[in-house]
């Protein structure tokens, strides 16, 4: 039989205990203001964690054992869960916040009456070894081992000579001693009948805390994973998902506040609810750590019902918020839809002018080239294919016409069979939306050419160009359509159905501002009702003969 405790197991370390306070004292050896105040929650926090360790593996003792056929054991446990509770009474009773009322807490006679209930517990437990020992109860072997481990650290403590023999409380006297509520009234059977079982998270210095609480959780259903301080949690938090976080306040190398601190300000984990732990238990601590962002606070030791429910009541919290976010995400998927299906209907700037509450859209850009195209050809060629490869191969077309469009900064109006018609200079200004336009042109004459060579096709391309004001605007009360309108439009068509196959017509208005850049030739003039006869040209392509690749130009107001 070992009475040892596991080299891993650690009650209260006295050398964590501050150095005591007996008075206001000379000057220079006066404690800081607060100082008695954090002396007194630093004494019940380590003198509350080991009976918070005898207290809970009584009761996981006591569970796994209710039907086990030893009266001698199980009362000798009960007996030692007694004394814990006694010895749990007397600290919150002796170190209780109103006590801060007093000149004195008298330390002396809080060692004085621990004394003989822990030597009682360490006494009744060596018993309860042996009966273990005999029944062959490895685990409750184990378990009753940290309990005597614990009960006996407990006493090293109170004879340690760091532990005071008083405290005086005068300087803090003006402190709150108000007990600590509850941060929400007791579970409701409906929060009780509202227990899911969830991915857990124990964040505790201490590995009795953590092994108590995981049995705990674990015996409910409840997944659970343990870190053994605030660096290791955010560590495992950045690596899986988890439901809820029980988060210790005291710990090494990164604290509870601090590792609160980070979890609430990455956008990743705020979301998860945080319990905190402790056995602090001022009211400070609790408004500090809902100020931070803490879902709850629950001291040690726990009452298992009491923490059952609220672990009930952050796990249902965690699905609602879940949900919430799925429906965020859901109508944000939804949003950014048919925001890409207007932008693909409307050009971008006419889109945004309707969502910000524009109904009635109709402008006057002054200077613009109109571009107008017509796959000759194609409906013969159109039989030789099945629908769907028609389809196919016009979508092909059209999809690599509207490349170039983007590339050349020309707005895509329509295509009407297999005609397609673009602008340059609106509903965006540009200044070369003639070269623009060109250069467009001459990329999709080559393109048809390349997939009709392909396909084996006969079909070729005549494209209008026009330069001039057009009208743009929508039309339509449920099925929106920017348009444009005016003679420039109705030139260039003209021209596209003038144009012999695989050539490209320019008006006179259009041929002036290339001519400098581009070879055109002399074409016969064309009579257009009620414009007259107008000049026109072949664009046979760029007089350098390199391809025009130019991005397009936008001046900050309209030409």
């Amino acid at each position: 039989m070992s009475d040892s405790l596991p080299p891993q197991a650690s009650g209260p370390d006295p050398a964590d205990l501050p150095p005591p306070e007996t008075g206001s004292g000379p000057a220079g050896a006066a404690p800081s203001e607060g100082g008695e105040a954090e002396l007194l929650s630093n004494l019940r926090h380590s003198l509350r964690t080991p009976l918070n360790q005898i207290i809970g593996y009584c009761e996981l003792m006591l569970e796994e054992l209710e039907n086990f056929d030893d009266p001698e054991l199980l009362a000798d446990l009960r007996k030692i869960h007694t004394a814990g509770g006694q010895l749990l009474s007397l600290i919150n009773e002796a170190l209780a916040p109103w006590r801060l009322e007093s000149d004195v807490i008298d330390l002396d006679y809080v060692r004085m009456e621990m004394r003989t209930p822990l030597n009682l517990i360490i006494g009744y437990s060596e018993l309860c070894q042996e009966l273990a020992e005999d029944n062959k109860l490895e685990r409750v072997l184990a378990d009753l081992q940290k309990v005597t481990g614990a009960a006996k650290n407990l006493l090293a403590l109170l004879d340690s000579v760091s532990f005071p023999s008083q405290l005086d409380v005068r300087k803090i006297r003006s402190e709150s001693a108000t007990a600590i509520p509850l941060l929400r009234a007791p579970a409701s059977p409906a929060d009780t009948a509202a227990l899911r079982r969830g991915t857990i998270l124990i964040v505790d210095d201490n590995e009795m805390n953590r092994d108590m609480l995981c049995r705990r959780l674990e015996r409910q259903g409840h997944t659970v994973m343990e870190a053994e301080n605030g660096l290791q949690a955010l560590q495992v938090l950045r690596q899986r998902k988890f439901d809820l976080i029980l988060l210790d306040v005291v710990m090494p190398e990164l604290g509870g506040l601090e590792t609160l601190q980070q979890i609430i300000a990455d956008p990743a984990l705020r979301h998860i609810p945080v319990i905190m732990l402790s056995a602090l238990d001022e009211m400070e601590n609790v408004i500090r750590c809902v100020e931070i962002g803490a879902d709850d606070y629950v001291t040690k030791p726990f009452n298992p019902v009491l923490l059952n429910a609220r672990i009930a009541a952050s796990l249902e919290k965690k699905r609602l918020r879940d949900q919430e976010r799925n429906y965020f995400e859901l109508i944000e998927t939804e949003r950014q839809k048919a925001e890409t299906l207007l932008r693909n209907i409307l050009p971008e700037s006419i889109a945004q002018r309707l969502k910000q509450g524009e109904s009635s859209i109709a402008d006057q850009y002054p200077a613009t080239t109109v571009l107008v195209a017509d796959v000759t050809g194609f409906s013969a060629a159109s039989t030789q294919m099945t629908p769907s490869e028609t389809v196919e191969l016009l979508n092909d077309i059209v999809s690599q016409f509207d490349w170039l469009a983007e590339l050349h900064g020309l707005e895509k109006i329509k295509t009407i069979v297999d005609k397609y018609l673009a602008v340059a200079g609106a509903p965006v200004a540009q200044i070369n939306h003639a070269t623009a336009a060109a250069d467009m042109a001459l990329e999709m004459q080559k393109v048809i050419k390349r997939i009709a060579s392909l396909s084996r096709l006969d079909f070729s391309l005549r494209i209008g160009l026009c330069s001039g004001p057009v009208i743009g605007g929508v039309i339509g009360r449920r099925k929106f359509i920017y348009d444009i309108w005016g003679d420039t439009v109705r030139i260039a068509s003209a021209l596209e159905a003038q144009c012999p196959p695989g050539s490209i017509r320019v008006a006179e208005a259009a041929a002036d501002l290339l001519k400098e850049k581009y070879q055109l030739t002399p074409a016969e003039p064309l009579s257009i009702k009620r414009c007259g006869d107008i000049k026109t040209f072949f664009l046979q392509g760029r007089l350098s003969g390199r391809a025009a690749t130019s991005a397009p130009i936008r001046p900050a107001s309209g030409m």
